[in-house]
């Protein structure tokens, strides 16, 4: 590790690449030229950067380094009054592990990781499966779901953090779209935290992902914040790879 940089022993892991992040959010030419040299130095793979989006000097620095477009993260709050709850989800048990990671599979495909396609579809889809399989196994403080038909039909993930709650992951399944579930389950998830005592709740999705900034305004989340996800890629030749994909707001 570096003052500029982290290497990522998980997602290095996972993906089989020696990943790491940059811990600012901004980046001067001289620290970019730091950074870049860290990673030749340390052979990393692919270098995570989240960056503010209202500093023009960043994103010319990083977009001159090839850093590439990934992802835009929006983050949104939820302080107040929480909506009646017409129906409330129920914990999850282990019973449901196997139906809700299938859900997980095909749910995220708005994230980052699909659009940079130095990583498969399928590595995206293990990432969201694995996620939320350790979600129920802990990794969570909870994992709520609405069951039809006998099967899990949504879930969503609850963390507790000091003075404030945080929903990590949201899914409903194909067939279940657009029948309020979504709604549901963020509904459920402000009661869970209510019940604790936590007022304040966020949310990261992504800019692309205009149907759930919807769900979660409809249920009185606002954006907070707006930030950019950039990838920097240092082996894309031995790889064999592509290009990241152009970011194309949907």
């Amino acid at each position: 590790m570096s003052d500029l940089c982290t290497y990522l022993d998980w997602d290095s892991a996972f993906f089989g690449r020696r990943i790491a992040r940059v811990n600012t959010h901004r980046l001067r030419e001289e620290q970019a030229d730091q950074v870049v040299a860290w990673c030749e130095a340390e052979r990393i793979e692919c270098l995570y950067f989240l960056s503010e989006s209202d500093d023009a000097a960043t994103i010319q620095v990083v977009e001159a380094r090839d850093f590439g477009l990934v992802d835009i993260r929006m983050t949104l709050n939820h302080i107040g009054s929480v909506p009646a709850a017409i129906e409330r989800p129920r914990s999850s048990h282990i019973g449901d592990i196997e139906a809700i990671k299938r859900l997980a599979r095909t749910n995220h495909r708005d994230t980052r990781f699909y659009y940079d396609r130095h990583f498969s579809v399928e590595e995206a889809d293990r990432l969201y499966e694995t996620w939320i399989e350790q979600s129920c196994n802990g990794y969570a403080d909870a994992v709520l779901v609405v069951e039809r038909n006998g099967e899990p039909a949504g879930y969503i993930t609850c963390d507790l953090h000091e003075g404030y709650g945080q929903i990590g992951l949201l899914g409903v399944g194909e067939a279940w779209q657009g029948q309020g579930i979504g709604s549901t389950l963020i509904n459920g998830a402000l009661h869970w935290f209510g019940e604790r005592g936590i007022e304040r709740v966020q949310v990261v999705t992504q800019g692309r992902n205009v149907r759930a900034q919807r769900v979660y305004q409809r249920s009185g989340f606002v954006t907070a914040q707006m930030q950019l996800w950039y990838h920097r890629w240092f082996v894309a030749a031995s790889l064999g790879a592509q290009p990241c994909a152009p970011y194309t707001p949907r």
